[in-house]
């Protein structure tokens, strides 16, 4: 019977031995060391790619991009006026400091973007010459998403008049993102008190009745704004007055025409009970328990259609 071969277990010497020689040659480590650092650096890089990946789907990276890709009037813009002081100063501080704050973007087909905030930023580049813009990249839900962010930014950033804030509303109805201003000034100045967003309200009566024919109405001081708004609601001929005084002659500045404005709210109202036309061909009489209605537009027709909206009143 032949013998077993007796298996030795290698003294400590030989042991080391076999961790730095094999049969392919030296070895500087042991080969389940380098999987594990192979592997452990692999994780580490797909961790990384995958925040990044996570931050620019988000829109929290900042992207270089062609300035020449931008759109400004992608969206209606809540700012009216730009002030020359104001973009003076702020292209004084791109030259000696570069561009800071990133404005934001959305993305549009074939590799261009809409603006969303930062238009004094895009236009003070623009003006130096600047190819390049930092933005941050957004994909807001939706128009009214965009909107919002428009408005938020300009509120924390630099508040824009009452008038502006009314426009906007307005533009964004017009846009068919809201169905009326009341519901768009709800959520463009949602997080605004609400007292402001009353006062907005009122602006929104100047930006519906003399907005064709104001030459400077972001200059219209809040207290003369909220006055004009109250009376034009109790009086709609204050509004026809101050368009036929703009229209005829129309200001030279800012003052001019506010004063175009202070003197219809010294004017005196029309009597209640005057004739007024209110609708072509029809004017209406009112006196305490009579109406009277009178004009070419009073004819057998009207009168049928005056009966049966009675009838259903």
């Amino acid at each position: 019977m032949a013998k077993r071969k007796r298996l030795e277990i290698p003294s400590e010497p030989d042991t080391g031995a076999l961790e730095t020689k094999s049969a392919f040659g030296p070895l500087s480590r042991m080969p389940i060391a380098a999987v594990a650092g192979e592997t452990a650096t692999q994780a580490a890089l797909e961790e990384v790619s995958g925040a990044m990946a996570a931050a620019e789907a988000e829109g929290r990276m900042v992207r270089k991009l062609d300035i020449a890709s931008i759109e400004a009037g992608h969206l209606n813009r809540d700012r009216m006026v730009l002030e020359a002081d104001e973009m003076a100063a702020l292209k004084a501080s791109l030259q000696e400091r570069g561009q800071q704050t990133p404005i934001e973007v959305l993305p549009l087909s074939s590799g261009r973007f809409g603006l969303i905030s930062g238009l004094r930023r895009l236009r003070a580049l623009q003006e130096l010459g600047e190819t390049y813009v930092l933005a941050f990249v957004r994909k807001p839900d939706g128009a009214a998403a965009s909107y919002v962010a428009m408005v938020e930014e300009n509120e924390i950033r630099a508040g824009l008049s009452f008038y502006e804030r009314a426009n906007i509303a307005v533009q964004a109805v017009g846009a068919g993102v809201y169905p009326d201003p009341k519901m768009a000034v709800k959520a463009l100045f949602a997080n605004v008190a609400p007292a402001k967003r009353s006062k907005i309200l009122r602006f929104v009566v100047l930006r519906q009745t003399l907005g064709k024919h104001l030459t400077f109405p972001t200059a219209i001081p809040e207290k003369l704004g909220l006055a004009l708004a109250a009376a034009i609601e109790a009086d709609k001929a204050i509004a026809t007055r101050i368009n036929d005084a703009l229209r005829k002659t129309p200001p030279a500045d800012a003052g001019a025409e506010r004063r175009v404005l202070e003197r219809a709210l010294k004017a005196p109202a029309a009597p209640k009970n005057a004739a007024e036309q209110v609708a072509p061909g029809v004017v209406l009489k009112a006196a305490k328990g009579r109406v009277t209605l009178s004009g070419k537009g009073v004819d057998a027709d009207f009168e049928a259609a005056l009966r049966e909206w009675i009838s259903r009143r």
